[in-house]
Formats: structure tokens, sequence, C-alpha cells
């Protein structure tokens, strides 16, 4: 019986590995943003001589907003590939590595992408409160209701984080 046990259990920690495709598969994602926020940019730049200051306002905005995305998914890319499948050794000692790498556990991945939705959701509002013509208060008033849920589910998320830290420490 010892030896079936340990054959499922060597089983599922392999499983972790069924999670590999699924981060290849978030890292070409990149490539749909790579060429979005290329082609944003080159319309601002070859445009420039006939946008307002606004428009180009609005481009640049778009282009946060795209790198604001990218970012996420390199977070949530590194984050969870470390949390969940393996430890990614080559970065061990690179001059370059980002600090938090292997340091975010799953409860900070959680605050990290929730202030990344935040930070995408406040721009999406400034877009549209920027933009020239008709103003749609229903549509407007529903983003707000997003964006005001983002950031209350990232107040709750921290305060239950650190109540859970709070509790492991007093063990």
């Amino acid at each position: 019986m010892n030896k079936i046990e340990e054959l499922l259990e060597k089983l599922i920690f392999a499983g972790r590995w069924l999670l590999a495709p699924l981060y290849i598969g978030l890292l070409a994602a990149l490539l749909p943003i790579l060429y979005r926020f290329f082609h944003s940019f080159w319309h601002m730049i070859s445009h420039i001589t006939t946008l307002s200051a606004s428009e180009i306002t609005l481009q640049v905005l778009e282009l946060l907003d795209t790198v604001l995305l990218g970012n996420l998914i390199i977070i949530v890319l590194f984050a969870g590939y470390e949390n969940f499948v393996s430890k990614i050794k080559v970065a061990e000692g690179a001059e370059d590595r980002p600090h938090w790498m292997g340091h975010v556990d799953y409860s900070g991945l959680k605050i990290k992408l929730i202030g990344s939705l935040v930070a995408i959701s406040v721009i999406e509002l400034l877009k549209d409160f920027m933009q020239e013509g008709p103003f749609d208060a229903t549509r407007e008033g529903w983003r707000i209701g997003i964006h005001v849920t983002f950031v209350i589910s990232g107040v709750l998320f921290a305060f239950m984080d650190n109540l859970a830290d709070r509790h492991k420490s007093e063990r």
C-alpha cells in the first residue's frame, strides 16, 4: 500500500508540470501586446503634427495601459511558475533579476494582481473622461463601479493578508 501511495504522490507532484504550457502561453500572449504597443506608438508618431495635446495624452495613456498589461503578465508568469511549478534557476545569479522574483508568494501575487487591475482601470477611466464627444453616463457609471470594486477588493485582500500574517506571528 505504501508503494501505491508513493507512486500517487509522485504523480501528483509531477502534475504541476501540466501548468508549464499555460505559462508558455502567457509568454506568447506578450507578442500581440508588443505588436499593439508599437502599432499605437507608430500611429501617434506618424500623426504627431495633426494630433491635439489631448489626443497625444490619450495615445500615451493607451501605451501606458499596454505596458501595465505586459507587466501584469510577467508578474503572473514569474510568480506563478515559481510558486506552482519550479524555481527559475537561471535567474538566481542574474544581475538584472527583479528584486521581487522568488519572494512573491500566492498572497503577494493577489495583491500585485489587484494593484495592476486598479492601475489599468484608472487609466481606462481617465481615457474615457478625456475623450471628446458624447458622455455615456450609464457606461461610465458601470466603469466607475467596477473600478471601485477593484479598489475595495484590493483593500480587503490586503486586510485579510495582514490578519493572516498577524495570526501566523502569534503562533
